[in-house]
Formats: structure tokens, sequence, C-alpha cells
């Protein structure tokens, strides 16, 4: 089986997925951090593509930065200053190559996250 790595943010204070959320990958090697690319999703709350599909894939660690301040300022969500979510950023290990999902439940005030399928 080949690698790659897809995500999807569901916005969970509304109930609907999160669309126009900006997200970085990152790949970290040591104290280095390489940025990949930036993706934004699309109206279902996933990208168009893999974030890291299978001909970029390597295992290794990675992380993923999800710009949820941003996205909350521009459904209207009130604001704070500072905000209590603004960027999220998710560190994690892939072994394997297989298919990693990494969604994210989002809400002003909390996030979750799991290895998805």
């Amino acid at each position: 089986m080949a690698g790659f790595l897809t995500t999807h943010i569901l916005d969970t204070g509304r109930g609907c997925p999160a669309s126009g959320l900006s997200i970085e990958l990152h790949r970290i090697e040591g104290d280095n951090r390489t940025h990949l690319k930036t993706v934004v999703t699309n109206d279902d709350g996933r990208t168009d593509a893999h974030i890291l599909p299978t001909e970029e894939f390597q295992t290794g660690t990675y992380e993923l930065v999800f710009h949820a301040g941003a996205y909350l300022d521009r459904i209207g969500t009130p604001p704070e200053e500072p905000r209590f979510l603004d960027v999220i950023p998710l560190r994690f290990g892939m072994s394997q190559a297989q298919h990693y999902h990494v969604p994210l439940l989002l809400s002003p005030f909390g996030y979750s996250t799991y290895r998805g399928s």
C-alpha cells in the first residue's frame, strides 16, 4: 500500500464542515522544521487533493498547523483579544507507508483530533 496524508475539519460549534481554513504542512527532522506546503479546506472541510500525496510521502515526523483563529474571525465568532484558539499545531509521526488521516474537530473554545481512516 502506498502512503498519503489527508485531513477533514469539522466545525462542531456550528455543526458543519470548516471551509476556507488554511493549513500548513511541515516536516520535522531533529531541530529542523521544513515548510512543505500550505493548503485550504474546501466546502466539505477537506483539501482538494491529498495534503501529502503518494509520490511525496516519506515516513517521519510531521506537523499540521491549522489557522483556526483566522477561520473563526471570518465566520463571525465574537472577537477576543487574544483569541483563545488561534494557531493549532499538531505534531505526529507516520511510521508506515499507509493512509494517515488526521482530522480536526473545532469549536471556538476547544478542539480534538485522532488518527482516522
